[in-house]
């Protein structure tokens, strides 16, 4: 039974599946069966999210309804054949975590787990409705969302003040994408965006919360960098810089807290199923570059698969666990 957590290889090697997934990629669902390698394990269901909507919900259930005689399976049928999250129940049980870019892809991935694993999750982000809505969709868990942008000091306070006077963690996941652009190409507009978003709002943030922590004599910051932050063919000129310097945000930050019983972690993502938009004026230059090092992703995760990740580094599980720089790319680092 082909379901919407079945692979995309699941779908693409049966016999009914395969000819109908693949007429649905000729409709111009932005996708090719060549780009689909990276993605062969994840659920058809990620579809939706990575093609920033040119592949509708509606689409996926048409398929699945199609694989199985004109029938929806019934949900209990529909599990993926792939890694599956498991919750550790009270794992974060009366801590409170603040999270940035909670509204979508790896931000509420992450608060998501966070709450269901019985923590109180401050959830940050620009967009106001988005978290509205991320916390209806939990209505029975302990989430305080707090519009804001990450950027503003005044923002920032205004996010410690929800927040209270006992902060556990904070997860730095807000982050923007550059254009591709090498140096010389790079406009200001281009850079200060990526640069204030991806670090200078996670280091504003960062040091609002370490007098609070230091005050306790315990916490946890976990922020996200990426295989840019590890080399420099993954992506432009302004998005490596910025994930470049977290790194170094975070080697500082652990050196100079560890002894006050405070952990300063990264997470460096690869290739993430988030559907989070390019700018629209890609550098030719910079893509015609960077493209044969990216076309060698090993595989693309899910939110999910980064939220176990950075849940982890929170938590008391990373316990003896310092200035890290985690990769959580599928292993596109050692290539």
């Amino acid at each position: 039974m082909l379901t919407s957590n079945s692979s995309i290889g699941e779908w693409l090697e049966h016999p009914v599946g395969g000819p109908l997934i693949r007429e649905a990629l000729d409709r111009g669902s932005g996708f090719d069966e060549e780009k689909l390698a990276p993605v062969r394990n994840l659920p058809l269901q990620q579809l939706v999210a990575m093609s920033q909507g040119q592949l509708q919900q509606s689409v996926v259930d048409g398929l699945v309804r199609e694989a199985n005689g004109g029938e929806m399976p019934p949900e209990d049928a529909a599990q993926s054949s792939g890694w599956q999250e498991r919750i550790s129940a009270g794992r974060f049980s009366g801590k409170t975590i603040i999270i940035t870019g909670a509204a979508s892809g790896i931000g509420r991935a992450t608060a998501s787990r966070v709450a269901r694993e019985d923590g109180r999750v401050v959830a940050v982000d620009i967009s106001e409705d988005r978290l509205d809505d991320l916390a209806a969709s939990l209505p029975s868990l302990d989430i305080v969302t707090a519009p804001g942008d990450i950027t503003s000091q005044a923002d920032i306070d205004r996010v410690v003040q929800k927040a209270g006077g006992k902060i556990d963690g904070l997860a730095n996941i807000a982050g923007v994408n550059d254009d591709f652009s090498p140096l010389h190409e790079t406009s200001d507009a281009m850079w200060d965006r990526v640069i204030g978003i991806n670090l200078t709002g996670g280091f504003k943030l960062s040091r609002a919360v370490l007098p609070v922590m230091s005050a306790a004599g315990t916490g946890s910051i976990v922020n996200v960098a990426s295989e840019a932050g590890l080399r420099g063919n993954a992506s432009g000129n302004a998005y490596t810089v910025s994930k470049h310097g977290v790194v170094g945000l975070t080697r500082n930050a652990a050196f100079m807290y560890g002894p006050q019983g405070i952990r300063v972690n990264a997470v460096a993502p690869g290739g993430v199923a988030t559907g989070i938009p390019m700018p629209e004026d890609i550098s030719v230059s910079g893509y015609g570059r960077l493209h044969p090092f990216q076309a060698m992703i090993p595989t693309i995760a899910t939110a999910e698969q980064l939220a176990a990740s950075i849940t982890f580094l929170l938590s008391d599980d990373g316990v003896n666990i310092n200035g890290a720089i985690l990769p959580s790319d599928g292993g596109w680092s050692v290539q």
